[in-house]
């Protein structure tokens, strides 16, 4: 498949491939820092994520690529859709807010939760700290909340959100699917990218 490719590699010097390789960590380093930068911007740590359920469907279907932010200043509503991560879990979820409870910020909320850490207030913008938040959330495709998906815990809480839906690109993301499904596929792509960035002349 690559035969041409490999001869073109023999005959490049040492100093050459040495150059392409940097050109190539260069290009991934911009990358990550574009994704950092991106993440300090929008205040989350995952601000682009696909939807890998129907359980939004309507709304969103399997594949669908999400935008995502998530201001500290912020309180969720009922009908918000966001993005949520257990503590322990390995993927987040897309689900819609169907309850919320505001709690002052003198109150622990741990007396209305499990979490064992005491979540600390933000702040709002003339200085004053801003009321925690308990949250319930529910995915528009399924026919009971997320109790049973928040491992022990009883709510929400805003330490547990990675953002707030504010666009969306439909089946984008079904190439990131596509690659967790078959990781031979993810491999030879990368493979290949890797490849052609050695032996490109310019």
């Amino acid at each position: 498949m690559f035969t041409e490719e490999l001869k073109a590699f023999r005959r490049l010097g040492f100093r050459h491939v040495l150059l392409q390789v940097l050109n190539f960590a260069s290009v991934i380093a911009s990358g990550l820092m574009i994704w950092k930068g991106l993440g300090v911007i929008t205040n989350s740590e995952s601000p682009i994520v696909v939807v890998l359920s129907g359980s939004m469907e309507p709304a969103f279907y399997r594949g669908d690529l999400l935008f995502l932010t998530n201001p500290s200043s912020e309180q969720y509503k009922t009908g918000d859709i966001t993005v949520y991560k257990i503590p322990g879990a390995d993927i987040p979820i897309v689900h819609r807010v169907l309850e919320t409870h505001d709690v002052p910020p003198r109150i622990d909320i741990r007396q209305y939760t499990k979490s064992a850490a005491r979540s600390k207030a933000s702040t709002n913008t003339d200085g004053s700290e801003q009321d925690n938040q308990l949250l319930l959330t529910k995915g528009d495709n399924n026919y009971v909340d997320d109790i049973e998906l928040y491992q022990g815990l009883e709510w929400l809480e805003k330490k547990h959100i990675v953002g707030k839906v504010r666009g969306f690109l439909p089946y984008v993301g079904y190439v990131t699917i596509a690659m967790n499904d078959f990781p031979q596929l993810k491999y030879a792509l990368l493979g290949g990218l890797g490849l052609l960035a050695l032996i490109q002349r310019e």
